[in-house]
């Protein structure tokens, strides 16, 4: 892409601090019993200690030398104190006042001057913070890489970031941490995983299957699995023009599965890492599949087309029963999978689904500490009966428009049998509207709270 992103590293300063613009979180209670002084220069400028409000403090000769910072409430989001970086002036700051959540401060206040715009030309602030005490630098800046290269591969126009861009980010991660990388493509991919083929048939971008694993075989095995169409149609079940206007998002999990992967491989966790990304756009010619079409799968059970527009799954369940055959003790896929998802839980609180119930409740967990919003919808087994038909053994599309996410995730469930642990993830990997943290456009979303999750699970 371009060479004007964001780099990460120039965010944070590390030395002491002395000469940093200081930074002091102040209550309206507080102002109201503060020095004279501060009180008239707080009215001169309307400052009233409002949550997030910003009082600049110069000396007599007009230098900028402290800011007060209206106090947030234990309620709003660990992010936002943070997020007030890309209202100050380029310069060093440093906090003065004790933070409840330091980690996630300097996390938001990082994840807020992100920007994607490679493609123009921009002048940027240097806004650097000094890093409170006791932070681990290093996962820090660790967490906001693998945050900005998520960002930055769901933002990339389509057109820039086919299956073949795809497939040179994962070989380049795959590269850096010494991982084996493979890709499977052409009558191979046909043969072994038909429904990968089929939904990328009608592209001239050729679909693959991307395949690369890290560490030591004798570890656990975790397996991650992505669905990379980097673009939809919808196919012949052609979505309207509005509902493309951010498809090139529909490989959001395969990002954030290489996102998860890089925070993974960079922590040097004990087990042994598989990622599998069926990589595909699905357009539409005279070789796209059809509706009432039937494929038999990889596994060998056979799936009739409902639509076309249900395309995630078709290679999703290729990836997982590929995966399944080793057995693994932990399965994850990641997948912007279903509007359904998003008319139940919006766009800012993917569901989840597993049967394992001790590992949820870790992910709940860490979820709310690394404020990586995340809610477990239930796989209602009787919901099986609604993607049933007489024509296979599965219909890709759930009959009736009840449950869509549900149904999608039981689809997905019947290509896994061997798995320790298994666990589905719907996510929407795009912030439609500003916050704190988050500016407009792709995101990474459970990646952190996966890997928190992960870490205790196999760092004992």
């Amino acid at each position: 892409m371009g060479t004007e992103m964001v780099n990460a590293a120039e965010i944070f300063e590390r030395t002491s601090g002395g000469n940093a613009i200081g930074l002091h979180t102040i209550t309206r209670e507080t102002l109201a019993t503060s020095s004279a002084d501060l009180r008239r220069r707080a009215a001169g400028l309307g400052f009233d200690a409002t949550a997030g409000s910003l009082l600049p403090i110069t000396t007599a000769q007009g230098e900028l030398t402290e800011y007060y910072v209206g106090a947030f409430t234990p309620e709003a989001d660990p992010f936002a104190l943070g997020a007030i970086a890309s209202r100050l002036p380029a310069g060093d700051y440093v906090f003065k006042t004790a933070l409840p959540e330091p980690h996630l401060v300097a996390l938001g206040w990082a994840l807020e001057l992100y920007r994607y715009d490679p493609l123009r030309k921009i002048e940027r602030r240097k806004v650097q913070l000094v890093l409170p005490p006791k932070i681990d630098h290093a996962a820090l800046l660790e967490q906001v890489q693998a945050t900005f290269a998520v960002r930055d591969m769901i933002n990339a126009p389509a057109n820039l970031f086919g299956p073949a861009e795809l497939e040179a980010a994962a070989r380049k991660l795959a590269k850096t941490h010494g991982a084996l990388f493979k890709v499977i493509s052409g009558p191979k991919l046909a043969k072994e995983f038909p429904l990968i083929q089929v939904v990328g048939a009608a592209s001239p971008r050729q679909p693959r299957l991307l395949d690369f694993t890290w560490g030591n075989a004798k570890h656990p095995k975790v397996t991650l699995v992505g669905k990379g169409v980097c673009f939809d149609t919808g196919g012949l079940d052609i979505k309207p023009s509005s509902g493309m206007l951010i498809m090139k998002k529909d490989m959001g999990g395969a990002a954030n599965v290489l996102g998860l992967a890089q925070l993974i491989m960079a922590a040097k966790l004990p087990l042994h890492l598989r990622v599998l990304i069926p990589a595909v756009e699905n357009s539409i010619s005279g070789a796209a599949f059809r509706p009432g079409d039937v494929f038999k799968t990889r596994k060998g059970l056979t799936v009739e087309i409902g639509n076309t527009d249900a395309e995630g799954r078709l290679v999703l369940c290729e990836a997982l029963a590929y995966a399944d055959e080793e057995k693994p003790d932990l399965l994850i896929d990641m997948a912007t999978l279903t509007g359904a998802a998003r008319v139940a839980l919006g766009p800012d609180l993917p569901p989840f689904y597993s049967d394992d119930d001790q590992f949820a409740q870790r992910l709940a967990h860490h979820a709310s500490m690394q404020n990586d919003p995340l809610w477990r919808l239930p796989l209602w087994r009787p919901y099986n009966a609604m993607i049933e038909t007489p024509m296979a053994d599965l219909n890709n599309a759930g009959q009736g428009g009840f449950a869509g996410s549900i149904t999608a995730a039981l689809f997905l469930r019947h290509f896994v049998e061997r798995a320790k642990c298994y666990v589905h993830f719907d996510i929407f990997g795009w912030t439609p509207t500003p916050k704190p943290g988050r500016p407009k456009g792709g995101e990474a979303q459970a990646m952190r709270a996966l890997f928190a999750a992960i870490a205790e699970r196999y760092s004992k």
